[in-house]
């Protein structure tokens, strides 16, 4: 395909299995200024499949480092009112939500303070995201967009071509008909979850170079995969690529040290945090080390309450199709489907058994973590075994 074919195939794989979108749904679309080419792209592809309306937020690094470096403590968390109200407007109308990722500028914020980077967030927007994905109000999925500045994070020049071939292998753009090789593929992911779920462990144990973890799950967890199910009946694709399989660990029950295998992109901080090291003890981190980007995680981990406990535990193998292409994306939308991740942050609560639909408070009861963030970091690889 040419470029200009191969944008619109990924617009409308995006529209056609990610989100599922269906003829009478609003989409938002939330992305940066750079992204711009793709968000047009899907715009075009959901009119095409019947849209009552499409919307794109752009945001901008820039003005986004004018405010960690100038902004008061209260406006690194402040959340405008109007934002709320789009997207519980969204929610009612049991829409659909996309967010493009793909760092154009990964050392933008570098020399800022990285406390004032890690605490930098509309905590919010971010909760009340959570709570509605949570109980599955929306049909939503994330993508990427290749950029000069992403493709130099991950090559050391600036190759946008060779990051684009490595986005369409992984997302499976370029197979003889995409759509029928996702189902394949999903088939395979929800075989695998319903193989663990069939062994009912109690934990899982992880061990390697500097790592020796336990991590406990809930009497109740469930292990899913690839596909979400909102409120009102519609499957889709959360991520795409996707190569895990996820459920919700028991926020009481993480004892250990872990190290990071591959770098972390902190999400919403371009802060790239290196050989990051946690040690948890009666389910939370009490200390947090890295060669880089420490004080962003420190920071983040001080968001709330939950902020520091575990909310998700993922498996993927050796041969995902991200895995397989060699390379480290510094994105983790790509890396956490490279090899397997854990999550500090808010927990899923479809991933523990009648939680789904409870008060949040209830479902911390069950052991489902709750937090205003979500935060991903890769733990697994040739040198990691992990135990139920």
């Amino acid at each position: 395909m040419d470029p200009a074919e191969r944008l619109h195939a990924y617009a409308r794989l995006t529209v056609g299995v990610g989100l599922n979108f269906q003829a009478g749904q609003e989409l938002q679309i939330t992305c940066l200024v750079e992204h711009a080419p793709l968000a047009r792209a899907v715009a075009a592809a959901a009119w095409d499949a019947g849209a009552s309306y499409v919307e794109v937020a752009y945001s901008d690094q820039h003005v986004k480092r004018e405010l960690i470096e100038h902004g008061s403590e209260d406006a690194l968390t402040r959340t405008p009112g109007w934002l709320l109200k789009r997207l519980e407007d969204l929610a009612v109308k049991d829409g659909a939500l996309l967010e493009i990722t793909g760092n154009p500028e990964p050392e933008l914020f570098s020399g800022l303070d990285e406390g004032r980077v890690g605490r930098t967030r509309m905590l919010e927007y971010a909760e009340a995201q959570g709570r509605i994905v949570g109980a599955g109000r929306i049909n939503w999925t994330i993508v990427s967009f290749p950029t000069a500045g992403w493709a130099s994070a991950v090559f050391g020049e600036p190759d946008v071509e060779r990051l684009w071939q490595a986005v369409a292998d992984a997302v499976r753009l370029e197979a003889e008909d995409p759509v029928e090789a996702w189902r394949r593929h999903i088939a395979t992911l929800v075989r695998r979850a319903d193989q663990l779920n069939a062994r009912r462990f109690d934990a899982l144990h992880y061990r390697g170079p500097a790592t020796d973890l336990t991590v406990g799950l809930n009497t109740g967890s469930v292990w899913g995969a690839a596909e979400f199910t909102t409120s009102f009946g519609l499957r889709h694709v959360p991520n795409l690529p996707t190569e895990e399989v996820f459920t919700t660990p028991d926020w009481r029950r993480a004892n250990g040290v872990v190290r990071s295998t591959k770098p972390l992109n902190l999400p919403g901080s371009s802060v790239v945090v290196r050989d990051l090291e946690i040690r948890f003890q009666g389910g939370r981190a009490v200390s947090v080390e890295a060669a880089s980007g420490a004080d962003a995680v420190r920071a983040q981990m001080a968001t709330d309450e939950g902020a520091a406990r575990l909310g998700e535990v993922a498996l993927v193998d050796g041969a995902s199709a991200v895995g397989r292409a060699g390379i480290t994306f510094v994105d983790t939308l790509f890396d956490e489907n490279a090899t397997s991740h854990i999550a500090f942050g808010r927990g899923i609560p479809f991933g523990v058994e009648g939680a789904r639909g409870l008060s949040a408070e209830e479902q911390l009861e069950l052991g489902v973590n709750d937090s205003r963030i979500h935060t991903d970091f890769m733990v697994g690889g040739p040198g990691i075994d992990i135990d139920g």
